[in-house]
């Protein structure tokens, strides 16, 4: 941003003037020198001057004045003189000593005017008098006089310099420094009325009083100081804005003006500034008071303005003629305003308005740029452009190490989303143009400040282009050789650093780490070491070039590879480093670098010219030129034809070389070629032999390498003798055949080029690499026929290797067993075992039981002393004669839930041929893992069993539930509220009957069924008939038994609707039966079918299945009636009704009544007892009992009387609200008879004891209890 004055880039902000702390102290140690000193301090740091400043903080740009400061003058006529009113200000284009005189439009000095020499409030810090220590013999007369003599000289004073603000509007601040020992003074307020009056000081924040204090007070007076100020200097500037839009007003009610033929017309004729131009001036003013009143959105309004005034003027060479000094004045304008709009836009987060009017500026002076004859074939054309690139950048670079945050290109996931839309827009017939909107155009997104100094660094190439091509072109004196611009291009260095800052912020935006930049960073790297070479900085280039290059080596960058392998051989040749410049050489022919079709032989050419006019460094060891990273310098494919062989067994393969069809390698004097195989062998050498040197090199030749013997391995070097001379796109293949004695992986581990030229000794390793079938273009060839060449392709991934392995052991596997598994057993499986190989073999067995998704399930697997969960490692079978059998026996442990049980068993057995090592049987892999070959004789035999595991019994429940009969306990009992004691008045009695039935396919012999009782604090078993019940015996499949048992059961207080934990569980102990169906018995042909499970004859083994009874539910009661009646009676002998209602609502009060229905009273009974009468209200938890003497007059059996019971709880509330509602017409029959009927009371629903039996609690989709009501009418058998 040096390019252009600061004034005119910088961020501005209100002004203050701070006086009076400058003025000297008696000493150092003067507590009002150090309150000077710091106050100077905490002032000086409120806000810096800066281009980036987005902080909306209330604070002031502080400058420090005399007090005796004088200001500029408002206009050059004093105002006693009578022409004052006519004349402007000295920075005016109307007044002719101005600098803008005639046609300016503005000057920095205007900014620097009201940054530095007009503030918008005037701080003046002085000392109050204060007098001595009072002695006897002073009079207090004479010491008010003294003080007042002193105020009036400090108010005087400031009177002078209220003056000269008030002419200009500008606020004074007077702050009075005093004693700690003053401010106690009784009579420092009338004293501060008494300057404030004389001098005419403001009533509101124009006086203040300050004593020494702390640092920490300091801040916090200065916050307060300028708090206090704000409002006032924002005043002075808006003030201004007000009069500069009165002046404007003004200037645009006049319309009329004299418009010049053509700029040579008026050449030397001073011209007015234009309407235009005034236009601009006066909005870049507004702009500038809005930017120091922090109004950033009207400061932004003001500069778009006069920007789009000043591109008018642009666009009229009448107006602003090229290439004066008011067009370059007005281009520098056009240029800070753009910057100014720009950072207000970035301010408010508008990245995409701020790069768009970037853009849009560069592009409309591009094209003026062209009319005015600076197009993009000149040098000042791409030093404008490099310049707004910086000055972009810079600015970026500023706003990120401060508030700016660069925003991502990448959208935020929402594949949801993303993909509704993406459905909506490909079902629309304008899917194609809709996607297109959501796409981002790369030059309308922000990017960090590294890719515009990048931008900056490519335009200055381009203008040191334009440059040179200039000067080649200058012969003597020319208008452009003379011209000041062209002159001061020849002290530019172009040859600076250009892209060090760009490349420096594109590894500090990198997303990647350090060690992997960026390409484009790497790119930009490269561009730093071409600027190096051109500068003759060489040794700088290679070591860019050395970096660079490790990275486009690995990535397979070969077309950005060959430019940079030229130009650091280039580099190489002028720091005069040979060995640096064969390595570079090979690594070109590698590559192919500068190499033509029609010139293949000049890398060679090149190579050879080096190796016969130079010497090595050392000459007794070779140069090796490692090419690991980089291209090899022949293409090389390792092919053998088979996978896998035996021990002892050759193994054919094919080593293929072929050089790239632009190079031609027939001079290069290869000496030797040895092939490394990846066994500790010696490798093989293929010496150089060459019948005719001039021979034409045919594009296929082969030569056979033999029987190469591996292990047991030899000290003797196998040598063949071939022609290592390639043409352009010739090949050479190497043929013969391996093999080995042991088990190994056999490859070509490193090929060694040699190569000898004078006293060079070169050599150059390659390392064959596996080509990847799905990323490779052509597939791996096998040589079949020479003349004519003919390939037949490899599809195989591992054919750069085979694997030596030990001939495979026959052994057979058989496996049978008896299913299903049943839950709970220990189900037996035999696994035959028989050598069929005519070697000794030693065999363990590894057992895998498989993890299940099953819930609840837990498996295990036991075989001889071993019992696992998951694996039972290296069970010995012992060491197996050829022909010979081992049978062994594996438990399979079932628990939980029935499902399939997988179990893999690996039968690994190893030959005593061979001395056993320490090594341990390896676990079962999988077949299709790639592993190594093992030392050892040995084989792997994998078997897979899925067995269905079973539930041997199934248990169903019914459960109902019983109120109490019994008298409850009274609300006052003392006995419910001690700790422990059951609540016996809500307690209920549980029927659960439970049927088990037998499920074993096999059939089960039951030994026995008992209950475990687990009693809790809410349920616990009050008897059960599977006691009395003998149920041991044989049970075939489908067979039931049944057992009742009755639990007592408490709802919980606190939680009343969960389930209530069983108070016990059945326990069956079963042993299998011998009797299989034949349905049900293995089909796999692996496995053998015994008649029976046991030899013996005998049960299975003894298991245990327990059942657990259900959880309980019961459901819950309100208020509820229990009657209870005799079953049988005797004619004419009283027999007693009793009716007991209980309230069981926990916090409701219940009103019932009672009465017998007049129909239901028959001539069967004499009934002796209430008809009809209320209840006491019943709180709840209580009851009420009702009792009748019925006699029965009537034998048989007989309906008792029906007794109806209503609760009137809620009937006041009902037959209230019923009268209110009042139907208009006379309709709503069923209405009414509804209302009356809630009226009389809800009914209330009575029990028979006798019949009593509910189910579980059930609620509806709400959560809410249903209640089921069964109705049933009451007999009594009437006996004679």
């Amino acid at each position: 941003m040096n390019s252009y004055p600061a004034e005119l880039l910088v961020q501005l902000a209100p002004v203050m003037f701070v006086a009076g702390l400058d003025q000297p102290l008696p000493g150092k140690q003067d507590p009002f020198y150090i309150l000077s000193a710091r106050l100077k301090d905490a002032l000086s740091v409120q806000r810096k001057i800066g281009v980036w400043q987005p902080e909306k903080s209330k604070t002031f740009q502080v400058i420090f004045v005399s007090k005796d400061a004088s200001f500029p003058p408002r206009k050059l006529l004093r105002p006693e003189d009578p022409q004052h009113s006519a004349a402007h200000s000295p920075l005016s284009p109307l007044t002719p000593t101005s600098p803008l005189y005639p046609d300016g439009i503005i000057a920095p000095i205007w900014i620097r005017k009201h940054t530095t020499l007009l503030p918008s409030v005037f701080v003046m810090f002085m000392r109050i008098y204060e007098s001595p220590p009072a002695q006897a013999a002073q009079d207090d007369r004479e010491r008010e006089a003294e003080e007042r003599r002193r105020d009036t000289e400090l108010s005087a004073e400031i009177a002078h310099r209220k003056k000269s603000t008030n002419e200009r509007g500008i606020k004074l601040t007077v702050v009075l420094m005093a004693s700690r020992r003053m401010l106690d003074d009784p009579t420092l307020d009338g004293r501060l009325t008494y300057i404030r009056r004389q001098s005419g000081l403001d009533p509101r924040a124009a006086l203040f009083v300050l004593s020494p204090v702390s640092q920490a007070e300091i801040g916090d007076f200065v916050r307060s100081l300028q708090d206090a100020l704000w409002e006032p200097a924002l005043e002075y500037y808006t003030n201004h804005s007000k009069r500069v839009r009165r002046k404007r007003n003004r200037h645009s009610q006049v319309t009329s003006f004299q418009l010049p033929l053509s700029p040579m017309a008026s050449a030397g004729i001073a011209r007015p500034l234009r309407p235009e131009g005034w236009t601009v001036r006066y909005e870049y003013k507004m702009a500038c008071f809005a930017e120091f009143r922090m109004e950033d959105q009207v400061a932004l309004k003001h500069y778009q303005d006069a920007y789009s005034t000043l591109i008018i003027m642009f666009g009229s060479t009448a107006i602003l003629p090229p290439r004066t000094k008011r067009w370059a004045e007005a281009k520098v304008l056009a240029d800070c305003i753009n910057v100014k709009i720009v950072k207000l836009y970035l301010y408010n987060n508008e990245h995409s308005l701020a790069l768009s009017h970037q853009n849009s500026h560069m592009r409309k002076f591009a094209d003026f740029s062209r009319g005015w004859g600076i197009g993009e074939e000149t040098f000042e054309f791409w030093s404008w452009l490099a310049r707004q690139h910086r000055v972009f950048a810079e600015l970026l670079e500023q706003g990120t190490r401060s508030t700016l945050k660069i925003p991502s290109p990448y959208p935020t996931p929402a594949p949801s989303a993303a993909l509704l839309a993406a459905q909506s827009l490909e079902a629309s017939q304008m899917g194609l143009e809709a996607m297109r909107v959501l796409g981002l155009n790369p030059n309308q997104a922000l990017q960090h400040p590294g890719f515009y100094y990048y931008m900056a660094a490519r335009c200055t190439e381009r203008r040191r282009e334009r440059f040179l091509t200039a000067l080649e072109s200058e012969v003597g004196p020319s208008h452009q050789a003379n011209s000041p611009g062209f002159v001061n291009e020849k002290k530019v260095d172009h040859l600076a650093i250009l892209y060090t800052r760009a490349y420096e912020l594109f590894r500090k935006w990198n997303p990647q780490n350090t060690q992997n930049p960026g390409r484009l960073t790497l790119w930009i790297a490269y561009r730093i070491a071409q600027t190096y070479y051109e500068s003759g900085k060489f040794d700088m280039a290679v070591r860019f070039f050395e970096r660079i290059a490790k990275t486009y080596r690995r990535e397979s960058w070969g077309s950005l590879l060959h430019p940079l392998l030229s130009q650091w051989y280039a580099c190489a040749q002028q720091l005069g480093d040979v060995e640096l410049s064969v390595r570079l050489l090979v690594e070109m022919l590698a590559y192919g670098a500068n190499a033509l079709e029609e010139d293949p032989d000049a890398l060679q050419d090149d190579l050879l010219a080096v190796l016969k006019s130079t010497v090595p460094s050392a000459t007794d060891e070779p140069l090796v030129v490692d090419l690991s990273e980089s291209k090899p310098i022949l293409d090389t494919s390792v092919v053998f034809w088979d996978p896998e062989v035996d021990v002892g067994s050759p193994a054919p393969f094919q080593l293929i070389l072929s050089s790239q069809p632009n190079v031609s390698l027939s001079s290069i004097p290869f000496t030797s070629l040895a092939i490394h195989f990846s066994t500790d062998v010696p490798p093989v050498i293929v010496r150089h032999r060459q019948a005719d040197p001039d021979a034409e090199i045919p594009s296929v030749q082969r030569f056979d390498l033999g029987q190469i013997q591996l292990a047991p391995a030899t000290t003797d070097t196998h040598e063949v003798e071939a022609a290592l001379r390639w043409g352009a796109g010739s090949t050479i293949v190497f043929t013969g055949s391996v093999s080995s004695g042991t088990p190994a992986q056999i490859s070509i581990s490193k090929l060694v080029f040699t190569i000898k030229e004078s006293s060079w000794w070169i050599e150059v390793p390659i390392v064959p690499r596996a080509v990847q079938l799905e990323h490779a273009l052509t597939a791996p060839r096998w040589l079949c026929s020479v003349d004519p060449p003919r390939f037949v392709p490899i599809r195989r991934e591992d054919h750069t290797a085979v694997k030596v392995r030990w001939r495979s052991h026959r052994i057979q596997v058989a496996i049978s067993h008896d299913g299903p598994a049943y839950i709970g057993e220990e189900f037996p499986i035999e696994i035959s075992i028989t050598n069929e190989d005519e070697r000794e073999l030693d065999v363990v067995l590894d057992v895998l039981l498989q993890p299940t998704e099953i819930d609840e399930a837990v498996n295990y697997v036991a075989m001889d002393d071993q019992r696992s969960t998951s694996l039972l490692k290296a069970v010995a079978c012992g060491v197996l004669a050829p022909g010979s059998n081992v049978l062994k026996k594996l438990y399979l442990a079932n628990d939980g839930a029935p499902g399939e049980r997988i179990i893999d068993i690996s039968v690994q057995s190893q030959s005593t041929a061979q001395p056993l090592t320490q090594q341990q049987p390896t676990s079962p892999t999988s077949p299709t893992s790639p592993t190594a070959p093992p030392l050892l004789d040995k084989t792997e035999t994998l078997r897979t069993l899925t067995i269905a595991a079973v539930d041997p019994v199934e248990i169903e429940h019914t459960v109902v539930y019983k109120r109490p009969t019994r008298p409850q306990p009274g609300l006052a009992d003392l006995e419910t509220f001690e700790s422990g004691k059951r609540d016996e008045a809500a307690a209920v009695e549980a029927i659960v009957t439970s049927t088990l039935r037998v499920v074993a396919p096999s059939g089960l012999v039951i030994e026995g069924v008992t209950l475990h009782r687990q009693d809790n604090k809410l349920a616990s078993v009050i008897d059960c008939s599977v006691a009395e019940d003998d149920f041991s015996g044989e049970w075939l499949v489908g067979d039931e038994l049944c057992n009742r048992c009755r639990i007592s059961v408490v709802p919980g207080e606190d939680h009343p609707a969960e389930p209530i934990a069983a108070p016990g569980e059945y326990e069956v102990t079963w042993r299998r039966w011998l009797s299989f169906p034949s349905s049900y018995r293995s089909r796999s042909p692996l496995t053998v079918q015994l008649p029976r499970l046991l030899p013996d004859g005998s049960h299975g083994s003894r298991s245990t299945t327990r059942l657990p009874l259900p959880p309980l539910s019961p459901p819950s009661d309100g208020l509820i009636a229990l009657l209870d009646a005799p079953t049988t009676a005797r004619l004419h002998t009283p027999i007693p009704l009793r009716l007991t209602i209980r309230n069981l609502h926990p916090t409701r009060t219940a009103t019932a009544t009672v009465q017998l229905e007049p129909d239901a009273v028959s001539d069967a009974f004499v009934v002796a007892g209430l008809r009809h009468g209320r209840v006491p209200i019943l709180l709840p938890g209580q009851e009420e009992s009702i009792t009748w003497n019925l006699i029965p007059v009537e034998c048989g059996l007989v309906k008792i009387p029906r007794v109806k019971v209503l609760d009137r709880r809620n009937a006041v509330q009902v037959a209230g609200a019923s009268a209110g509602a009042v139907q208009p017409g006379g309709g709503g029959t069923q209405g009414t008879q509804a209302v009356e009927s809630q009226a009389e009371g809800e009914e209330v629903e009575v029990v028979d004891v006798r019949w009593d039996g509910r189910p579980e609690r059930v609620e509806d989709e709400n959560g809410n209890e249903v209640k089921v009501i069964k109705g049933r009418d009451g007999y009594v058998l009437v006996l004679p």
